[in-house]
């Protein structure tokens, strides 16, 4: 019968899996980026049933070369350009190490003391890199906390949104009358998942037009839904504004979407899942102008911020009001600190009771990196971004599809879907990189995000040549 792993036993192993993990890193770039396997497949590489026995590391390890790495696709990768970045580092990796070895269950003050302190730091630290204003700091009446992703960061700030609007009857009743939220055609599919789960039903958002030419939110159309909802004695609940959109990074105007819900008196979430982490940078924080309206906002440091999934980190402006929301104290849960009133209890800012470690992968970053070398990862990834658009623009065949402030670019043939469609099939068949799409304005459109700190000029430039070759094969002569 195989004994618990001593110390001794897991300083050995820990050394052949990190070993193992440098390896992989180290063979990404020759990799397929997605996996060559049918569905299925890896399935059928297992056994039947688990070990009756216990077997050594080693042969895990094995078996993750044969059975797993073949059916992955390899975020990691330098060739990696679909969706957005989900990224990782070292140092990340070393901190998620310590937060497993550890244990810790952060979800009271009492349970962890370093795990909420540190978090709070931290989160303080993080809204001075943005340089967020000052009410989403602890101590101001506002503060920090780590959410597993934006999708639970939307659905929280939807419940707060709901105990708002209700003046405080949600906690108790409900959803008793009629909400809404809104947020532009752009928005994330998050948003809709909040609003059904929250018990407004997927006819509880309410889509709001964007410009045609930028597509982000029209604030005339948001004014024009909340006064219809308004006279039909709909309660405008909360508007969901986003910096840096999914399908094309568009810049939702925060100025105007802010003043309309001062007026209106809507609570008013800013999602930056993605492009909030450009914002270490002075020169790319032109989407947070008006973020002083916000009364809660989100970006996900595991996109773009070299710390690995999942670590959303969202703030909001009243904590107070959040904790009212959420906040069930149970006797079990009782305790000196927490009845004291000079602590925060995170379990009280989130849907879940239990909270891991997530503080310690964000200090391990920041430790290494610095905000210098933060500044220095967004500015090589808007840099590469920038290269691939100019080769783009350079190549009379393809189109760029709006703008690319950051570090994704939209673009097409000027071909019909079925030639675009086929052209992404191809290139992502060879392997050597992986992009996907999305539609705008009706079109089917080709994306590209640059992410991975392992992503060069010669990546860039390898996407750009197969595509343009590939194209050649496509186009009639």
């Amino acid at each position: 019968m195989a004994e618990h792993m001593t110390p001794d036993e897991f300083r050995r192993a820990g050394h052949a899996v990190v070993d193992w993990i440098a390896d992989y890193w180290a063979t990404l770039g020759q990799r397929p980026v997605t996996s060559q396997d049918p569905p299925g497949a890896v399935a059928a590489r297992l056994p039947a049933g688990p070990p009756e026995h216990g077997e050594p590391v080693e042969a895990v390890l094995a078996d993750l070369d044969a059975v797993v790495t073949p059916g992955l696709t390899h975020w990691q990768h330098p060739g990696f350009f679909g969706y957005f970045p989900a990224n990782t580092s070292g140092p990340s990796v070393l901190g998620d190490l310590v937060s497993a070895g550890l244990g810790v269950q952060g979800m009271l003050w009492a349970t962890g003391p370093a795990c909420t302190e540190l978090e709070t730091v931290l989160l303080d630290w993080l809204a001075e890199l943005l340089d967020l204003p000052k009410r989403f700091r602890s101590g101001s009446g506002g503060g920090g906390v780590i959410q597993d992703s934006a999708s639970s960061a939307t659905l929280v700030a939807t419940l707060v949104a709901l105990h708002r609007a209700g003046g405080g009857r949600w906690r108790e009743v409900g959803v008793d009358r009629r909400y809404r939220a809104y947020t532009s055609t752009q928005g994330h599919s998050s948003i809709e998942k909040a609003a059904r789960i929250a018990g407004l039903g997927a006819d509880g958002v309410r889509p709001v037009e964007v410009d045609p030419e930028t597509q982000a939110m029209s604030p005339a159309a948001l004014r024009a839904a909340i006064e219809a909802d308004v006279a039909a004695g709909v309660v405008p609940a909360i508007v969901v504004a986003t910096v840096g959109t999914t399908s094309t990074t568009a810049i939702d105007p925060l100025p105007e979407i802010g003043a309309i819900c001062a007026e209106y008196g809507v609570f008013l979430h800013v999602d930056a899942a993605y492009a909030g982490a450009a914002a270490v940078c002075p020169e790319l924080r032109f989407g947070h102008i008006g973020l002083e309206y916000a009364d809660s906002y989100c970006f996900d440091p595991h996109k773009w911020l070299l710390t690995g999934f999942d670590c959303d980190a969202f703030w909001v402006a009243d904590t107070a009001e959040l904790i009212e929301a959420l906040s069930v104290l149970p006797e079990y849960l009782r305790n000196a600190a927490t009845e004291s009133g000079a602590v925060i209890d995170y379990r009280d800012w989130q849907v879940p009771l239990g909270r891991r470690f997530r503080a310690l992968k964000l200090w391990f970053v920041l430790r290494w990196y610095g905000a210098e070398g933060l500044r220095a990862h967004i500015r090589s990834g808007v840099a590469l971004a920038a290269r691939f658009a100019d080769r783009v623009r350079a190549d009379d065949r393809f189109t760029l599809v709006g703008a690319h402030p950051y570090s994704l670019v939209c673009f097409r043939l000027r071909a019909d879907d079925e030639v675009n469609t086929e052209l992404l099939a191809r290139v992502n068949a060879t392997g050597r990189v992986y992009l996907t799409h999305t539609r705008v304005a009706g079109w089917y459109t080709l994306r590209l995000a640059v992410g991975s700190p392992q992503t060069t000029e010669a990546h860039v430039d390898e996407a750009f040549n197969l595509l343009a070759t590939t194209a050649t094969t496509l186009l009639p002569r």
